[in-house]
């Protein structure tokens, strides 16, 4: 079910709506009641007359928070009181009270904001708004050029800030999945002129903060695969299995809610058959960041030679002349996602066999190989030597071949007990069951969406916690897609588990999904909203996600007697209270 309809849009009114003054009036004062979490301060300084920096970032994953803190711990060092938020722990009056001000943010999906930014976005972006003059900032935003509205998060905040008056004291600086030297180049120039002018005082770092990982992004852990299980039927359509990494003696810990990232190598045949396409050989020295390096081991560990980026793509269209895909490149981005749709860069090159292009250019036209991020399915509290994670195998056939998902085959396939698995940790510090342990938990995971609600469980048995949980689950069929059944039915029997719902769509003629279910319990659901509930979402975020956002919505309206705009407001409550969290993909 679609959230396009006019009824459900957001009571933040852009700029443009047809809405009445008393509308607009509640508007205004709904923005100046709402509730502040002050919190997460970065670090104290001797003094109080430090200048005071705001760090605000806007994080799906968590590459924007660590960059936040990063920027608050230069701005220590130039006398700076920094003080990082995330921007669901403020409001728009907040806002207008910073006068120095960073904003760190990432791009979700299709140039959408990030879940925790998109309060404080729709709020800022409407005529109720306050004006921002005595603002001085800067925005870091981060994307990925595989998409057509590339960081378009922090562009749409550059526009806004500037639009309500703020002032610009250093440009954006827009970074690509592989952000760490553009980011660093920014915050080497933008701290010292958000601290120019301020009265130098000496900087005491009083908080007792624990070090940094050594492991991290750049420098990942050779980890170990314990255990590689598939966990549905051999008949299903479906491959997803449960691993299990060991971590013991790397000082790592996590916790549930975080993810576990995973440096892959790419499939050995999919270089082979690339090269091949290429007319190399494999042995070919090639540069690569400055040194030499044989082409197979660059193709192999270095780059992403799975889907095709746009320069790629312009290039194959530029060499090859073919009408369509120029056509498409200039033309309807629609169209072109369509013809893309289950193609990769093998699939290009086997098209066009007559272009000619070196090893030196093909590599010049590739992505940086990038670490994937999977939600972990087990409590750091239970297991802290080992890390669990549920994976479903991408396999499919297409133009004429079978074709692999990166990660996903490189686990199932390419490692066994002695291959060294590069691995960090991101921390998901808003995705976490609730602190309170007599609260109740509603947990809504279809398919590997169950991962963290698994931890999460773990995590309440670990606790003794007497708060209700609630899960909802679902996939394709009941005898080969009901993953972790047997720990499930164990839970719901020993009382862990207080309810179970599930939709099994094609266990008949109709598709029932989790969706659906919610709704049919929806007075219940509401009354465990009411009682304190915490409401999870982990999965699908294009359709899943916006289905049960909707139902959520609908329950809300008519089990709790609501219009749609008290409807809306009593979910952005329960989103500026943590209570409702989504960790999609």
């Amino acid at each position: 079910m679609s959230l396009d309809g006019n009824e459900m849009k957001s009571p933040f009114i852009p700029h443009n709506a047809p809405y009445s003054d008393s509308q607009r009036a509640w508007i205004s004062g709904f923005f100046a009641g709402m509730h502040s979490h002050m919190v997460h301060n970065a670090g104290s300084t001797s003094t109080a007359n430090a200048r005071t920096l705001h760090i605000l970032y806007g994080s799906q994953t968590g590459n924007s928070e660590s960059l936040a803190n990063d920027a608050a711990a230069r701005a220590k060092s130039h006398g700076l009181a920094a003080i990082v938020k995330s921007m669901d722990e403020i409001n728009i009056t907040h806002l207008a009270q910073m006068p120095y001000l960073l904003i760190i943010t990432s791009t979700y999906g299709e140039g959408a904001m990030p879940d925790n930014a998109e309060l404080l976005w729709q709020a800022a972006n409407t005529d109720a708004a306050p004006r921002l003059d005595n603002i001085n900032y800067s925005i870091l935003a981060l994307g990925d050029t595989s998409y057509d509205q590339f960081c378009q998060a922090g562009i749409d905040w550059d526009n806004r800030l500037e639009a309500l008056g703020a002032k610009r004291i250093f440009d954006r600086v827009d970074c690509d999945v592989d952000f760490e030297a553009p980011a660093e180049k920014w915050l080497s120039e933008v701290i010292p002129l958000m601290a120019e002018g301020a009265a130098t005082v000496s900087v005491l770092d009083t908080e007792s903060r624990s070090a940094k990982s050594a492991y991290n992004r750049k420098n990942p852990f050779p980890a170990k695969l314990l255990t590689n299980r598939i966990i549905t039927a051999l008949n299903s359509s479906k491959e997803t299995r449960h691993y299990e990494i060991s971590i013991e003696g790397s000082g790592l810990s996590y916790e549930a809610g975080d993810a576990l990232c995973v440096i892959p190598s790419n499939c050995p045949d999919l270089v082979s058959a690339i090269l091949k396409a290429l007319n190399c050989t494999g042995e070919e020295d090639e540069p690569v960041n400055g040194e030499l390096m044989k082409l197979s081991e660059a193709l192999l560990t270095r780059f992403e030679i799975k889907l095709p980026g746009k320069e790629l793509i312009e290039e194959i269209a530029k060499r090859s002349g073919d009408k369509e895909l120029n056509g498409l490149i200039s033309g309807d981005k629609e169209k072109l996602s369509s013809y893309l749709w289950g193609r990769d860069i093998l699939d290009l090159l086997l098209q066009f066999p007559g272009i000619e292009i070196s090893a030196a250019e093909f590599l010049r036209l590739l992505k940086p190989l990038q670490h994937r991020a999977y939600s972990i399915s087990s409590s750091g509290k239970k297991h802290p030597d080992s890390v669990h994670l549920t994976v479903a195998s991408v396999r499919y056939e297409a133009h004429g071949r079978q074709h692999k998902g990166v990660c996903s085959t490189y686990l199932a396939d390419l490692v066994n007990a002695e291959t060294e698995v590069k691995v960090f940790f991101t921390p998901n510090n808003h995705f976490r069951v609730p602190s309170d342990d007599n609260l109740p938990m509603i947990m809504v995971g279809p398919g590997t969406g169950i991962a963290p609600f698994r931890a999460f469980l773990q995590e309440r048995d670990f606790r003794k916690a007497s708060g209700k949980n609630w899960l909802f689950f679902g996939d394709r069929n009941a005898a080969t897609d009901f993953i972790y059944q047997d720990e499930i039915e164990s839970m719901l029997a020993s009382g862990l588990l207080t309810k179970l719902d599930l939709a099994f769509s094609r266990d008949q003629s109709e598709k029932v999904y989790v969706q659906d279910r919610m709704r049919e319990n929806g007075a219940e659901l509401f009354l465990w909203l009411e009682q304190g509930g915490y409401f999870f979402v982990c999965g699908d975020a294009y359709r899943m996600a916006k289905d049960v956002d909707q139902a959520l919505h609908d329950i809300i309206r008519t089990h709790g007697n609501k219009t749609v705009l008290e409807a809306v407001e009593y979910v952005n409550q329960l989103k500026q209270e943590k209570r409702y969290v989504r960790d999609v993909y």
